[in-house]
């Protein structure tokens, strides 16, 4: 049986081998019918590109790595996922490497994983995506690489720093608060993020900023410092619940913390939503498992995830690449855990 080559392809196709060779590596200059044609005579003869042919013929590793370090484990899994629906299209393979933010040798060990995996690019995620020595770093070496969620965009000529793709966590968050206040809620408590994570900030900024319109006085003592984690939703809700005046309301920075709040209502006999209502963030799949199921904040994170894939790749490959940000909303998602104020 003949081996299906790309010549064989390009025979089949009646075009010639640079043309199949653009189809397989997504360059422009190819016609959209001309693609259609050769991807049939991919299938219909079971072609299947060798990777490490390709890799040589582009002088790329056609690795991606993806790096991350956050406790919010539906996150992480919608960013893989998001990423790798890209790769998946475009021929790469993505490397996962998830490590400290505050390791010691941080720096170091990005450099290391540069070296060793001859990556052709990187994602970056939060609190890796504000990092300016990071990104320094990045920029020395002239890796290619695109943010995700990021909150500064510096004055500098590198391109490189505007490729980003994030969601408005600051307005999201002005959003829920406003929809409780709309509840009737006047006395609402707000757990904030991990303070190493700048979207903690955005999130807490818009919820301030809902308040001052609506000409709410902020209450210091219903401000708690969270984590991004269940356990520290618990000990701020611990905290929240046990004032000589608590909040009608509870807005958490994270669906974790909301849950870690919940349970401590259970705990203390406080009836959500009729007693007290209680709002997340994120739309982790932990929001509509518990009872009652989460009012929160869908981030559409697979999208942003599969879309800054698309711009680090068109930027490997020299293509144009965006000149700001890319920004996705986000879905205000009303479920049974707030209700008006009685």
């Amino acid at each position: 049986m003949q081996k299906v080559t790309i010549n064989v392809v390009a025979k089949h196709a009646g075009v010639s081998k640079k043309t199949v060779s653009r189809v397989l590596n997504n360059e422009p200059n190819v016609s959209d019918a001309t693609k259609q044609k050769v991807r049939a005579v991919f299938d219909e003869l079971g072609y299947r590109p060798s990777p490490v042919a390709r890799a040589l013929a582009t002088n790329q590793s056609l690795l991606i790595g993806l790096v991350y370090d956050n406790p919010n484990k539906s996150y992480v899994s919608e960013i893989q996922e998001g990423a790798l629906s890209s790769c998946d299209d475009k021929g790469y393979h993505l490397i996962i490497h998830p490590t400290d933010h505050n390791g010691e040798h941080l720096l170091s060990n990005i450099d290391s994983l540069l070296i060793e995996s001859r990556l052709d690019g990187l994602v970056l995620t939060p609190p890796f995506s504000d990092m300016p020595d990071l990104l320094n770093l990045l920029d020395s070496k002239e890796t290619p690489y695109v943010r995700i969620g990021a909150t500064e965009f510096c004055n500098v000529a590198e391109q490189n720093r505007v490729l980003s793709v994030i969601s408005n966590d600051q307005q999201a968050a002005y959003q829920m608060t406003k929809y409780l206040i709309s509840l009737g809620h006047h006395r609402i408590g707000f757990v904030k993020g991990h303070p190493d994570h700048p979207v903690s900030e955005q999130r807490y900024s818009g919820f301030l900023t809902a308040l001052e319109d609506a000409g709410i006085t902020v209450r210091q003592d219903y401000v708690q410092q969270g984590y991004f984690n269940f356990s520290s939703g618990e000990d701020c809700g611990r905290r929240l619940l046990s004032l000589d005046q608590r909040p009608t309301a509870i807005f958490a920075s994270n669906d974790y913390m909301a849950a870690g709040i919940l349970k401590v209502a259970t705990q203390r006999n406080v009836s959500v939503p009729h007693e007290l209502s209680v709002a997340g963030f994120d739309n982790a799949p932990i929001s509509g498992y518990i009872w009652p199921s989460l009012t929160t904040v869908r981030q559409p994170i697979f999208s942003m995830a599969e879309s800054a894939l698309d711009i680090l790749i068109d930027r490997i490959q020299k293509r144009p690449a965006p000149e700001k940000a890319i920004e996705l909303p986000s879905e205000l998602i009303t479920r049974e855990s707030t209700a008006p104020l009685r």
